[in-house]
């Protein structure tokens, strides 16, 4: 019974401590909700810039892949050129295809001899 009675008294005095308790703080509420708001702003500013960045930094990768497929490009072009150079010499005959071969004068002299 005793046990009875006090648990009513510690219940009553608990309800009438939420009865007569004060509102919840406007200004902390107001605080934590500019906090948060101050949070997500910088977190979205964060993300833009890392979105930025990153974006930033595939153009640079494409560009420097263009330059770089443009510059084999001029390689192999200049290489095909004087591919084309040295068969039309060869037909021609105007390169000896024997490299030991020289010229002295107006005659051919084996360099082997």
């Amino acid at each position: 019974m005793k046990k009875t009675l006090v648990l009513s008294a510690v219940l009553a005095i608990s309800a009438l401590g939420m009865a007569c308790g004060d509102a919840a703080n406007t200004n902390t509420t107001n605080a934590n909700r500019t906090n948060t708001n101050m949070m997500t702003n910088s977190s979205n500013t964060m993300s833009n810039s890392m979105s930025n960045t990153a974006n930033s930094m595939g153009s640079t990768a494409n560009s420097m892949s263009n330059s770089m497929g443009n510059a084999a490009n001029s390689m192999g072009n200049a290489a095909n050129t004087m591919g084309n150079a040295a068969n039309k010499m060869m037909g021609d005959n105007k390169m000896m295809s024997n490299s030991n071969m020289m010229m002295n004068g107006n005659k051919m002299m084996n360099s082997n001899k």
